[in-house]
Parts: C-alpha cells; sequence; structure tokens
C-alpha cells in the first residue's frame, strides 16, 4: 500500500510540475506579445494590440507616474508618453509566475527602458500584473511598475 501512495505522490507531484512549466510559457508568451506590441505602438494597429491585453477596469499603479483606474486612461498615457519614445526589454532571469487558484496567474520581474532616439537604457523598474482568464482570453487586471532607477 506504500508503494502505491508513493507511486500516487510521485505522479501527482509531476503533474504539477508539468502544469507550472505550461503556465509559464504561456505566461511568458503572453508577456513577450504585450510587449512586442508596446515596442510598435506608434502604430495605431499595434496600440490597439497592445491596448486588447488589459481588461477596461486595469488598475495601472506606477511610483512615478501615479495610478490610472481603466484601460482608456492607461492607453492615453502610453500613447502620449511612450509610444516611439521608448522600447521595453525584460532582464534575463528574472521572469517569474504564480498561479492563482481559480483566477489564473501573477507575472513579476524586473524590465528596462531604452530611448527610441538613442539606444539608451537607463529606466530600470520591477513589475507585477495579475493576469484572469476569461474563457480561452487573458487579460491583466492590475499592473505594478515601481523601484524605478538609473541602471544599476
Amino acid at each position: 500500500m506504500t508503494k502505491i501512495a508513493l507511486v500516487l505522490l510521485v505522479f501527482v507531484s509531476m503533474t504539477a510540475v508539468a502544469d507550472d512549466l505550461i503556465l509559464t510559457d504561456k505566461m511568458k508568451a503572453l508577456d513577450t506579445e504585450v510587449f512586442e506590441s508596446f515596442n510598435r505602438c506608434q502604430s495605431p494597429d499595434e496600440l490597439e494590440k497592445h491596448a486588447s491585453f488589459f481588461a477596461s477596469d486595469v488598475e495601472f499603479y506606477h511610483d512615478n507616474g501615479g495610478v490610472t483606474w481603466n484601460r482608456d486612461s492607461m492607453i492615453a498615457n502610453t500613447k502620449n508618453n511612450a509610444c516611439g519614445h521608448y522600447s521595453r526589454k525584460l532582464v534575463e532571469g528574472t521572469f517569474n509566475v504564480h498561479s492563482i487558484k481559480d483566477f489564473s496567474a501573477i507575472t513579476e520581474g524586473v524590465h528596462i527602458f531604452c530611448q527610441s532616439k538613442t539606444n539608451e537604457c537607463e529606466g530600470k523598474a520591477k513589475f507585477v500584473m495579475v493576469w484572469h482568464k476569461v474563457d480561452d482570453k487573458w487579460q491583466i487586471t492590475r499592473v505594478l511598475s515601481y523601484g524605478h532607477s538609473e541602471n544599476d
């Protein structure tokens, strides 16, 4: 009986690890898509694509820029202050994913923003995003961007 319990425990553990890897791969792909559209958001189609990743009632908390309470305000800020001016790069090895039972996932990491004209990268910050999956669509409901500093 002990061997059966051990085999079941190993099987359940392997299944959980496989599920975590699948979720991590999915969230990394979504992060890439969100910021590829951000990096090209001077194009109206790309800005629209970028906006589609965010829930209409998204809350965006930025330590230097303040808070926005909805997608329209957040996208207006992006269009006016970032599009064509900055691109975002994820700092290798900093991306983490945490599942949220019966909701979806949290992603976190460190990213850096580079000026488009000079390619100087100096806006390093931490981020946290809360993702919610409804049916087959993933959307960001909360964003925290904080700890902004010059290159460390």
